[in-house]
């Protein structure tokens, strides 16, 4: 059964000893950041600090900090067990005859069942606040010395497109600057952003916004999916979970929020309205610079009775962020393969920071195909800033990258297998010569063919006969190693 609220996720990840409780005083300010950093570079359990210095609303933190959290937040025995049914419904078939059309309706009975489900109240409205409203209620982290100020790290962050209607849910941080504004970082490239930009094309004033704050956790990792446009991520949260999402009204805007958060701030973005926000200890282990962006004003907060405040920290990796996106990159591929079914596996290493490297394995059918690929990937939604693509035969194992860099390194000739294309990049590069656009890097280290100008021979990999490795196995014990 589906977790209904994160209370539901903090009992399982509890009683399969992956949460550690701390009892005692610990400051939001950088000191549960360290608890976090060192926690999760230790292979430690999620960190729920029940007295966070100065407030009676603990915190949780790295609640996704390994894979292991991850399946038991997603409710699997591995990621896998997603990309699976992602697969079995995207190479769904419409049936042919009627006993086929019969075998199919259990299946659309179960697409029914993921779609949100409106309700008319719910616990994250058990506390409605309009007067003496603070964002510094609430227990944010300062996380790195040299941030801005304190951050709001795992906000859900609703906003509607007002040419279609549709919701989206993104993460984007919020650095709280006084008690009620908050900066809304929504990089260009992301739906938020295109909302603003629609709604100041349409001539309004201000932008609806709602942020959600600790739901159950299939609905927080829905919101950091690299969606298409216009996809509900609740739709995608309800087939996670297998059960649709609850979502509720908000009190002040026509916004839903997932009914069993614990915490919703409703506000609103005035367009024509920029604040300096950062700069901010990052995911791509550096600190992000300072820059102009939007500010989301608050009017009502709602909360559970006895709220649990979600956070998280990113930082020099491997951090808990890395634990989401390796899963990302597992659930993903066979949506990938789907457009590219000559892609064996990708991986996505914690020093790349996800924008940086992503590693490929491919079967080769003809000359220049590993070029087609990395072009193919730089025109897929959020891989388009991917900064550099290694591209090798399909026998290589990506997952290893000690594997990777051998036989990459040994298979290049500079010259001729790195190019370069210009397009645009990650906000957050901060080597990029402009803000958002720049050059990336492709790599073909596969095997290089006739048809592509090769002609010498190609050496074989050293590998000893299995003959002489089943004899020595007796020798080896023979001999006491």
């Amino acid at each position: 059964m589906a977790y209904r609220d994160l209370r539901d996720f903090i009992r399982v990840l509890e009683e399969k000893r992956e949460l550690k409780r701390i009892p005692f005083e610990v400051d939001p300010a950088l000191e549960i950041a360290e608890f976090a950093d060192r926690a999760v570079k230790g292979g430690g359990p999620a960190l729920l600090f029940e007295k966070p210095k100065g407030y009676d609303i603990p915190v949780l933190i790295n609640s996704f900090a390994s894979m292991r959290k991850v399946e038991i937040a997603l409710e699997v025995d591995s990621v896998e067990e997603v990309a699976r049914r992602i697969s079995e419904w995207v190479e769904m078939r419409v049936p042919e005859g009627l006993i086929g059309k019969v075998k199919m309706l259990p299946k659309l009975a179960e697409m029914g069942s993921f779609f949100p489900k409106a309700v008319s109240k719910g616990a994250c409205q058990e506390v409605v606040r309009t007067n003496g409203l603070s964002l510094f209620h609430l227990p944010v982290l300062q996380c790195w010395p040299e941030d801005a100020g304190r951050f709001i790290t795992l906000p859900l962050v609703f906003s509607r497109n007002p040419d279609t209607g549709k919701r989206n849910c993104g993460m984007y941080r919020m650095q709280v600057f006084d008690d009620l504004t908050a900066g809304m970082h929504w990089q260009t490239h992301k739906q938020g952003a295109e909302h603003y930009r629609r709604m100041r094309h349409h001539g309004k004033a201000r932008m609806d916004v709602a942020v959600a704050i600790g739901a159950d956790p299939a609905t927080m990792f829905s919101a950091i999916l690299p969606l298409p446009p216009d996809v509900d991520e609740m739709i995608v949260a309800g087939f996670l979970r297998q059960s649709g999402v609850e979502m509720v009204k908000c009190q002040t805007s026509d916004l839903e929020v997932p009914a069993n958060a614990e915490i919703v701030l409703e506000g609103y973005v005035d367009l024509d309205e920029l604040r300096t926000e950062g700069p901010f200890g990052d995911h791509t282990g550096f600190y992000s610079l300072a820059d102009e962006y939007p500010v989301f004003h608050l009017t009502c907060a709602t909360h559970r009775a006895q709220p649990v405040y979600a956070t998280t920290i990113v930082g020099p990796p491997p951090m808990e962020d890395y634990y989401m996106g390796k899963a990302i990159e597992r659930i993903f591929l066979p949506l990938m393969r789907m457009q590219l079914p000559e892609v064996r596996d990708i991986a996505m290493p914690a020093e790349g920071v996800f924008h940086n490297l992503i590693l490929v394995s491919m079967r080769k059918s003809y000359p220049g195909h590993a070029r087609k690929v990395m072009h193919a990937i730089w025109g897929m939604g959020q891989a388009m800033f991917s900064k550099v693509i290694v591209v090798v035969d399909e026998e290589v194992d990506v997952q290893n990258v000690r594997e990777v860099a051998w036989k990459a390194l040994n298979h290049i000739d500079p010259e001729r297998d790195i190019q370069f294309a210009m397009g645009p990049v990650d906000s957050l590069d901060h080597a990029s010569r402009l803000p958002n656009y720049g050059s990336k890097m492709g790599v073909d280290a596969t095997r290089k063919w006739p048809g592509e100008g090769f002609t010498r021979p190609w050496p074989g990999v050293i590998v000893m006969s299995a003959e002489v490795k089943r004899r020595v196995d007796e020798l080896w014990q023979r001999a006491g190693l």
